[in-house]
């Protein structure tokens, strides 16, 4: 069934999808909005209770809904101002150390830190180093924020494939994050540079940044690729907001050698949320 379910993910038109879904989730029809929040909110369970804005009459359309903020002091941050905490509300794919330039994707399965970044000269950079790949379900929170006090280097978009990231697809697809379209942005902080990568995924009609706005991808070839023309140089506390998937998605944080020691639990499966601590200075 795996491997059905993975061939039905290579035939499927992935961007014409992307765009069917861009459009019907940004419809301002009244009843058509507020039936999908419904349907939506009852079939993945979410928490509607921490929502910045009454369910669903405080959302102009379904995106609106799902790319919602919290109430204000929904997500603490961690009270240690030097600890690395978790960008998203999700779930661990994987964490640890990475092993040379390889990074673990499921059991049996790896995938370089250079194919990730789309940069062969970034092995150097995190060479046994440590990351963490957080999963946000449909139920989640979708906006990711900054996991330490830093200032924006480059973003750019390297074009991709839209296979979906959950544990199935991420256990039978090699190199599933190094296929995937994606955003990559590169920080640096007091404890060195990091990176930030936001995966795209079957749905995802877009992602978004804080200061490029919507990035709207066309279809999935080297032409494709862009950086952001903005300045660098963007500050950023931890906790700030980064973005939000509009629909989806996966984050995966990387940091060089000797930055942080990861705190003890954070096995596939574990429950995270923003502000919660993943890391604390070596």
């Amino acid at each position: 069934m795996t491997e059905l379910y993975i061939a039905l993910q290579r035939i499927l038109p992935q961007i014409l999808l992307g765009r069917g879904v861009h459009w019907l989730a940004r419809l301002r029809i009244p009843w058509l909005k507020d039936l999908l929040i419904r349907g939506f909110v009852r079939l993945y369970g979410v928490d509607t209770d921490e929502a910045e804005h009454p369910v669903p009459a405080g959302y102009a359309s379904f995106n609106d809904f799902f790319t919602r903020r919290l109430q204000p002091g929904a997500r603490p941050q961690d009270s240690d101002k030097a600890a690395t905490t978790s960008p998203a509300d999700g779930r661990v794919q994987q964490a640890g150390a990475i092993e040379g330039n390889q990074l673990i994707q499921a059991k049996g399965l790896s995938y370089s830190v250079a194919e990730l970044l789309g940069e062969p000269a970034a092995d150097a950079t995190y060479q046994d180093g440590w990351f963490i790949s957080i999963y946000l379900a449909p139920s989640n929170y979708h906006r990711f924020h900054a996991p330490l006090r830093g200032t924006l280097r480059t973003l750019y978009y390297v074009p991709g494939q839209r296979f979906a990231v959950n544990e199935t697809t991420a256990g039978a697809l090699p190199g599933l994050f190094a296929r995937n379209e994606r955003l990559v942005c590169h920080f640096e902080s007091p404890a060195g540079p990091y990176a930030m990568v936001l995966v795209g995924a079957l749905n995802v009609a877009s992602i978004s940044t804080s200061w490029a706005g919507e990035v709207l991808p066309r279809e999935p070839r080297e032409a494709c690729r862009w950086h952001y023309p903005g300045r660098a140089g963007i500050e950023l506390e931890r906790g700030d907001e980064v973005g939000h998937f509009n629909l989806g998605s996966t984050v995966i944080l990387l940091l060089p050698p000797g930055a942080v020691i990861a705190e003890a639990g954070l096995t596939p499966g574990t429950a995270l949320r923003v502000g919660q601590r993943i890391a604390s200075p070596a």
